[in-house]
């Protein structure tokens, strides 16, 4: 596997529009979080910090944050389920998940 370079992309997190720097692998992983839970970049960034508790932060809270949450995202059971979100009561969880965002969430 070729070695990753830092991609700094600008997003609307918690205190505003900020930089963050991720592995492509990141991003693209991201991009998928977001078409499955049919929800905004950005929205999923903030939701990330503030349930992470890294909110207001510097850029290296939220960067870990978000890598801490795409690995347990695809670790979590739930989160491979084929069921759409409506179907599933979606609220900002994976499928499967009730109430939160968090990839910590208990599968259904």
């Amino acid at each position: 596997m070729p070695a990753s370079r830092l991609v700094n992309r600008n997003v609307i997190a918690e205190r505003g529009r900020t930089s963050m720097r991720l592995e492509p692998e990141f991003w693209s992983a991201l991009a998928e979080i977001c078409q499955r839970e049919r929800v905004r970049i950005g929205a999923l960034i903030r939701r990330i910090e503030l349930e992470s508790g890294v909110a207001g932060q510097e850029d290296g809270g939220r960067t870990s944050a978000v890598r801490v949450f795409v690995l347990q995202y695809f670790r979590n059971p739930a989160a491979t389920d084929c069921v759409p979100p409506q179907s599933a009561g979606w609220t900002g969880a994976p499928a499967g998940a009730q109430g939160t965002i968090s990839p910590n969430a208990p599968s259904a």
